[in-house]
């Protein structure tokens, strides 16, 4: 890089550096989130395509006027939407770094690689997993963490026939089946759809009051399906449901799934972290069980997106899913048993996800991090506590994790009247951007989410949240002139 580019660089970075901390630092100032504007609209959609190149500095400028002011809303205290976070200063901090050094972390030896291997195995300590060397690596989330799953579960089931799926396919194989509960998340679909396994053999496995799997029922679909010629092959239970935060009982059906010889996994995306909350460690046992957990460091941990992760009991299996290296040339030259990354899962050319994993952990270490899940958890049951004690709203299911199922329920309206004000909430809570929530749907009624991910969220944020639902309520219900 010349002398000229590099101060040009030098001098973009700093402002850029001051970019970010004033965003970060005026959030609270701001709307939660906002509708885009026509004429930036517009210019974000239909740019054309340069010429000629332009100046470091001008590309700043339209960061801070076209882009800055319409956020997504999750770094703002009173965002409760979905399940994302606010980002980590530390991650925000390293993240140019990564993109300076821009390694692909497939493998070899460099920071990048070794890095990664440190960043697994933290996760899996703060969640209690038991990790052995290269049972484990990062993804873009937990979407692409359960394809590495559910595939390496369906190339141990074809090797348990005799079959080698990634030669032969699934063609003459009988059907495998895939258990997940009715609140099990759409990733698990998509896997079992894009891996042939087909949707027709996903079975929704009802829930209990509480929203958790029901044993049970599990049991029942899994006879009916040996009776039937289907093969059971994968149960996924949740760590914290999306919808309500629900784990499931995780050691029943750990005993489910090695009784009738399943591929036991855990889909941990969003909730797994909440074994790190005062009370709860007694509502994971089992997980510890799992051949395959996923979770995400850009959820309840605050790492800037993206960085997934899927730990596995045992690192054969992805191995022997995705290596294209025969074993007997899998020792590699600089000594490492261990091999590439890209030997486990479908990424050859992946980014330097673990500085942002790391520099998170090692700037909040484990007391921080479990401070902020009590604290974000504790809020959640203060939110549902609000809840019970007012006359117009309703808890839908118990406070488990940081999210809240509740509706708004005025008691002059009718039935209909109700699910269709529940449906219409969300929106005008958003567009008046004092606040910002989601809906979703339990036991086929329209409902309201919160989830509380932000650390600087208050019990006061939480009564603006309530008033700001009423407010749009009456807005919704005002009549026309």
């Amino acid at each position: 890089m010349t002398d000229l580019r590099l101060t040009d660089l030098r001098r973009a970075g700093r402002s850029a550096a001051d970019l970010a901390a004033d965003h970060l630092a005026t959030v609270t100032d701001r709307p939660v989130w906002r509708p885009v504007a026509d004429a930036d609209r517009s210019w974000l959609t239909r740019q054309p395509l340069p010429a000629a190149g332009r100046p470091l500095a001008d590309l700043l400028d339209d960061v801070r006027d076209r882009m800055l002011p319409y956020p997504m809303g999750n770094g703002h205290p009173r965002f409760f939407g979905w399940v994302n976070s606010p980002p980590s200063p530390a991650g925000v901090l390293v993240a140019p770094l990564a993109a300076a050094m821009n390694p692909s972390c497939a493998g070899g030896e460099h920071a990048g690689v070794l890095l990664e291997r440190t960043a697994v195995r933290w996760l899996a300590e703060l969640v209690g997993f038991p990790h052995p060397p290269g049972a484990g690596l990062l993804t873009s989330g937990t979407s692409m963490a359960t394809i590495i799953a559910l595939a390496t579960a369906r190339q141990r089931a074809s090797r348990q026939q005799g079959r080698d799926v990634r030669e032969t396919g699934l063609y003459g194989q009988p059907p495998l089946a895939v258990y997940l509960s009715t609140e099990g998340h759409s990733c698990l679909r998509k896997a079992a759809e894009l891996l042939g396994l087909g949707s027709r053999y996903l079975r929704t496995v009802p829930v209990d009051g509480a929203y958790r799997m029901d044993p049970g029922a599990l049991r029942r679909l899994i006879a009916a399906d040996r009776a039937a010629g289907v093969r059971p092959m994968f149960v996924a239970a949740s760590a914290g449901t999306v919808n309500t935060g629900a784990v499931d009982p995780l050691a029943e059906i750990a005993g489910i799934a090695r009784e009738h010889g399943l591929w036991f996994h855990v889909d941990g995306a969003y909730g797994a972290l909440g074994a790190l909350a005062e009370g709860t460690g007694r509502g994971y046992a089992g997980l510890e069980q799992a051949d395959s957990l996923a979770l995400d460091p850009h959820k309840w941990l605050g790492v800037p997106v993206d960085a997934g992760c899927v730990l596995f009991r045992d690192p054969v299996g992805p191995r022997d899913t995705f290596s294209l290296v025969p074993p007997y040339l899998r020792q590699d030259d600089d000594g490492d048993p261990l091999g590439w990354f890209s030997e486990y899962g479908p990424e050859q050319t992946r980014p330097f996800r673990a500085l942002r994993v790391w520099a998170t952990i090692a700037h909040l270490g484990r007391d921080g991090i479990s401070q902020l899940v009590r604290r974000t958890s504790q809020l959640a049951r203060t939110l549902a506590t609000m809840i019970e004690a007012s006359d117009d709203f309703e808890l839908l299911a118990p406070a488990t994790t940081s999210v809240i199922a509740f509706r708004h329920r005025p008691t002059a309206l009718d039935v209909d009247r109700t699910e269709a004000l529940n449906q219409a909430i969300p929106a005008a809570v958003q567009r008046r951007g004092h606040a910002f929530l989601t809906g979703t749907r339990l036991s086929g009624r329209a409902a309201l989410r919160a989830c509380v991910l932000h650390p600087d969220t208050t019990e006061a944020d939480l009564g603006v949240l309530l008033d700001e639902i009423r407010t749009a309520a009456q807005e919704i219900d005002a009549p026309t002139v």
